[in-house]
């Protein structure tokens, strides 16, 4: 899976960073889910008055949906011979 990431300025203009997004094609049933909560957890980091400089949206996503989704999301599949 390829993964994103994002840099912003805030508020008080320092730059924050938003790593792991995931990249989704247009027919994943996922990519609507993931667009609204990417743009609610920017607006919220967005906000914040001492915002840290770097944040994972997986993170972020392992915390918010439910665990089969996200494992259904960020599966991998099984590597043969250890490539």
């Amino acid at each position: 899976m390829l993964l994103k990431s994002l840099e912003f300025k805030n508020v008080v203009g320092q730059k924050v960073k938003v790593m792991d997004i995931p990249v989704l094609e247009e027919d994943s049933t996922y990519k609507f889910m993931i667009q609204i909560r990417l743009e609610k957890f920017i607006s919220s980091i967005y906000r914040e008055k001492t915002p840290k400089k770097c944040y994972s949206f997986k993170e972020y996503l392992k915390k918010v949906m439910k665990w089969p989704d996200y494992e259904q999301l960020f599966k991998v599949g099984e590597l043969k011979n250890n490539a």
